[in-house]
């Protein structure tokens, strides 16, 4: 997917999240929330769902609040691992962090609320998928945001500082963080289509690669890039002593296996022909991007 549909993308799911964030009863949460989830960023999550329902040839409004509500499990997942309890970030996306902004207990109850958002914006009444669809995403995504997934991978990261860890416990902790997330966004396209439990599991490893993938790119974007190129700051992995490949592998090799994880996927998704198109040009904006 180019960078001009990726910004097309993100666009249209920023109109939806802002057009919903209105229609939400008043409360003083709203503006920190808004914040966390409006400031900037690809939408790359939201992309490979776009892109996964185009193997489909599914709209993308069918597909729109399933992309707004992973983008509020995101993002609520980038206020809670920026508070001072946990990587302790106080820029995110150019930015001052949503703690620093509005103070660590608005940040963490608006974080609370965009979960609870999320899963709303799928059941709600306009959303006009089936029923039985609707309960199957909803289990999926709430299984791969807790702890199974990306609360268990934060919890795996923190523990993993300082220590000595194998490859595969670096590699299992970095798919439930991040990958987890990305199975779902593969995975719920299949499930509106209503596919069988052997293709959904396809694309449940699909996503956990990218998702890999995604979290060796950002690794490398710690170690190499600029904190005003990145808007975040950088090097904080080796100063923490971080569990990642790259302090297991060396920069070097860290670029060679994450090569060969999309080499991977790329073959995985041939069976898909011309289809698979906008998914493998995304796989190539996520080893270049530098922030």
């Amino acid at each position: 997917m180019s960078i001009k549909n990726l910004n097309k993308n993100a666009k249209k799911i920023d109109n939806f999240l802002k057009n919903y964030f209105t229609k939400q009863d008043s409360s003083d949460l709203i503006k920190p929330m808004k914040y966390g989830t409006l400031s900037g960023g690809k939408k790359i999550r939201s992309s490979i769902i776009i892109a996964t329902g185009k193997i489909y040839g599914i709209k993308i409004n069918k597909l729109i609040n399933i992309c707004g509500a992973v983008e509020c499990i995101h993002s609520y997942s980038l206020i809670h691992d920026d508070l001072p309890c946990m990587d302790d970030d106080k820029i995110r996306r150019g930015k001052p962090s949503t703690h620093i902004k509005f103070g660590e207990s608005t940040a963490v109850l608006a974080g609370k609320s965009l979960l609870t958002l999320a899963f709303e914006m799928i059941g709600h009444s306009s959303y006009a998928i089936k029923e039985k669809q609707k309960v199957e995403i909803i289990k999926e995504l709430a299984k791969f945001s807790g702890h199974t997934g990306i609360a268990g991978g934060q919890y795996l990261d923190l523990s993993f500082e300082k220590k000595k860890i194998s490859k595969n416990k670096i590699i299992d902790m970095e798919i439930k963080k991040t990958g987890k997330l990305f199975s779902f966004c593969c995975m719920a396209p299949a499930i509106i289509k209503n596919k069988n439990k052997s293709e959904i599991k396809f694309f449940e490893n699909i996503g956990s690669k990218i998702g890999l993938l995604f979290q060796i790119a950002d690794d490398l974007i710690d170690y190499k890039s600029t904190s005003k190129t990145a808007g975040k700051k950088t090097g904080k992995d080796k100063k923490k002593g971080k569990a990642t490949l790259i302090s297991l592998l060396g920069y070097e090799n860290a670029i060679k296996y994450s090569n060969k994880i999309k080499s991977n996927i790329t073959s995985d998704l041939n069976r898909y022909g011309p289809k698979a198109k906008n998914i493998n040009e995304t796989l190539k904006y996520i080893l270049v991007r530098n922030k």
